[in-house]
């Protein structure tokens, strides 16, 4: 596999596949210092290393080649690697893969079974520089994130490039079985922009049916409740609840000794819990209060009460099934990009 892709969409998709089994050549500018992303290093990390910890997160098990494209040599060079790949990756700006010959088009000229992976921002046609952060503000995603009285907010990681990812790595799946059973390459593009929209499923169909405009709830889920309600313990740890059946609900009033609450008019069924989820949530809060999160926890597992600890990123890899998903490269430390088992 050949990379000539950047940041973190496309290597992502390389890492995927070098994890999978396939050697993948990652190509590099070295005039503008190779990826982006060596150099986006936390002020806690090493400012020699050649590799930040950004860049170690999705480059696992590549070979790594300095070519700038714009000199004769490296450009042949190049070429030559895509006309032998069995899948290119590719994220270039608008034009600039025809200039180079590096095209869909002009690859499969020469490697008719190649299959030619490319990602956009805002799709072919649109050369607007496309960060993670412009694409979450244009397509929703930072309007609805955020509590209430806060400005919109991004999410914490580079959501709309992990989707478009995704997605690419299912068109290439799907690109390899077709060429399985018919010998022929395709290309497959995918947008950050088309990616981010195929993702905001139930808030773009309350849109859609209903023309609500989603607004900013902090966690809180707009049609379920008690859902995303955060209550501290008297320990003073951070619980989230995600109830989402009468059951649900009943256990939760139960494992509290709040089973009147199950019974409150106010509260029977969840369109009355999502318009009176304030007063729950206060009531919720009091009790929860007075209770230690250890105990409180292991009741509500117990019952089958949807309920979860929210934990600082040390808290999340002291739990030892997080580090069944970590992978040490020489001593840089990533996750998989590989989430699913199989069994043969």
């Amino acid at each position: 596999m050949l990379e000539l892709a950047s940041v973190l969409a496309g290597p992502a998709v390389g890492t995927f596949m070098a994890e999978l089994g396939a050697d993948v050549v990652k190509v590099e500018n070295p005039k503008v210092g190779g990826d982006v992303t060596r150099s986006w290093k936390l002020t806690s990390e090493d400012p020699n290393a050649t590799v930040s910890a950004y860049f170690a997160s999705v480059n696992y098990g590549k070979q790594h080649l300095f070519h700038d494209l714009n000199e004769a040599d490296s450009l042949k060079a190049v070429q030559q690697l895509a006309y032998q790949a069995d899948i290119i990756v590719a994220n270039y700006r608008v034009g600039q893969a025809e200039r180079f010959g590096l095209d869909a088009a002009s690859v499969h000229a020469k490697n008719p079974k190649a299959i030619y992976a490319n990602i956009t921002g805002f799709g072919a046609h649109d050369d607007r520089p496309a960060f993670d952060v412009v694409l979450q503000a244009e397509t929703g995603y930072m309007f609805m994130n955020g509590q209430p009285d806060s400005d919109p907010t991004k999410m914490p990681v580079a959501l709309i490039d992990v989707l478009a990812a995704h997605q690419l790595k299912e068109g290439i799946l799907l690109a390899l079985l077709h060429r399985e059973r018919t010998g022929k390459g395709q290309a497959v593009e995918v947008s950050l922009f088309d990616a981010a929209i195929s993702a905001l499923t139930n808030q773009a169909s309350n849109w859609l049916m209903a023309q609500h405009v989603p607004q900013r709830l902090g966690s809180l889920h707009p049609n379920i409740a008690p859902y995303g309600e955060i209550l501290k313990s008297k320990d003073g740890k951070l619980l989230v609840l995600a109830v989402g059946s009468e059951k649900q609900f009943e256990a939760l009033c139960t494992v509290l000794g709040l089973s009147a609450l199950a019974r409150d008019s106010r509260f029977v069924g969840n369109q009355n819990r999502v318009v009176n989820r304030t007063v729950l949530q206060q009531l919720l809060s009091e009790k929860v209060a007075q209770l230690e999160s250890a105990p409180l926890m292991d009741a509500l597992l117990q019952a089958n009460v949807p309920t979860g600890m929210i934990r600082n990123m040390q808290e999340v890899f002291e739990d030892e099934r997080a580090w069944q998903m970590v992978n040490d490269d020489d001593g840089a430390k990533r996750v998989s990009q590989i989430a699913f088992r199989w069994k043969g």
